[in-house]
């Protein structure tokens, strides 16, 4: 199943993005970007979903930019306007909602991988219509999400050998939520590097793992979003 790009408007905004609806409808997931950008990647990951039987919506929060340069991906996610993004996210909720394919489904589901991790912590707590939020292995400086706002259960799938996301990081956000009384489950899957659920990286990618973790991605959003 293929999607296209689009757009989707709520708000008085109009948000850019890639666009994937299974047959019969369903549930609205929005699939947030590595620091990338919305890359064939991405899209593939939401054409996933839609044959899972969810209405994928990935933006495009870089506005048409996209790299494969580590150091340019390092600008463009330093340069994301965050407030700018948090009013896109929103939008894009509210759009989801309203959409036709999503009808009779009050809740949609948010999953971020990298840069995109921490930005659907952050969406979930600012946006009550989120039923469920998967963090994978979430980094960006910038971004503070606000737990004590935050309704929606929590999957966190990190990996062992994270330079990035390391495991005094996630030790350190398990923490936060257990302050907060926030209901997650976490899971580091051993002998992995940061991005192992990219399958356009073989450099990083683990086939076992990221088959489990697409796995436990489903069994979530099934329970918390049907």
């Amino acid at each position: 199943m293929a999607g296209q790009r689009t757009e989707l408007t709520a708000n008085n905004l109009t948000v850019a993005g890639y666009l994937s609806v299974p047959a019969t409808g369903g549930p609205g997931v929005i699939v947030l970007q590595e620091w990338w950008g919305l890359v064939p990647h991405i899209e593939a990951v939401a054409d996933r979903f839609a044959e899972a039987g969810y209405v994928a919506f990935a933006p495009d929060l870089y506005d048409g930019q996209a790299t494969t340069s580590p150091d340019e991906a390092g600008k463009l996610m330093m340069a994301l306007n965050i407030g700018e993004t948090a009013t896109k996210l929103r939008a894009v909720v509210h759009a989801l909602l309203a959409h036709p394919a999503t009808a009779g489904h009050p809740k949609v589901g948010v999953i971020g991988f990298c840069m995109g991790g921490q930005l659907a912590l952050y969406a979930a707590c600012e946006n009550p219509e989120i039923g469920a939020c998967v963090d994978f292995y979430g980094i960006h400086p910038n971004v503070k999400p606000n737990f004590a706002n935050l309704s929606a259960p929590v999957l966190g799938l990190f990996a062992e050998k994270d330079a990035f996301v390391t495991p005094e990081a996630v030790a350190g956000l398990r923490s936060e939520l257990d302050q907060h009384g926030k209901t997650y489950e976490f899971d580091t899957y051993p002998g992995t590097d940061h991005a192992f659920f990219n399958d356009t990286r073989p450099e990083v990618y683990h086939a076992d793992a990221a088959y489990d973790a697409w796995d436990r991605v489903l069994r979530f959003f099934r329970a918390n979003l049907s």
